[in-house]
């Protein structure tokens, strides 16, 4: 990673702060600890109790789903799970949901 030349002069703590968390690493595991706190709003408390988010690749939502039948209902309602955790985060980090049966790699 390039990194640009310090400059010498002090930096308010809260922007480096605010850049450190705008990172990829940083910014993907709040928007998963949020989904994951709110993932009942997003999917329905009873779709919840059978799947769960776990990673996010760039735009893309990754969902580990408890087995194949959950997994395809969940694939049906793919774009409406995107919408709804893109309104939890309160952006649109979310472009895809990609579903994986729990134990598939």
């Amino acid at each position: 990673m390039n990194r640009p030349e310090r400059s010498g002069r002090a930096e308010p703590v809260g922007a480096i702060l605010h850049e450190l968390v705008q990172s990829r690493p940083w910014s993907s595991g709040i928007s998963i600890g949020k989904l994951g706190r709110q993932w009942p709003e997003v999917v329905g408390d009873r779709l919840a109790t059978e799947c769960a988010p776990f990673r996010m690749e760039g735009t893309i939502l990754l969902v580990r789903a408890s087995s194949a039948a959950w997994a395809t209902q969940l694939r049906f309602l793919a774009e409406e799970v995107a919408r709804r955790a893109n309104e939890v985060l309160g952006t649109e980090a979310v472009r895809a949901v990609r579903v994986v049966v729990e134990g598939d790699r």
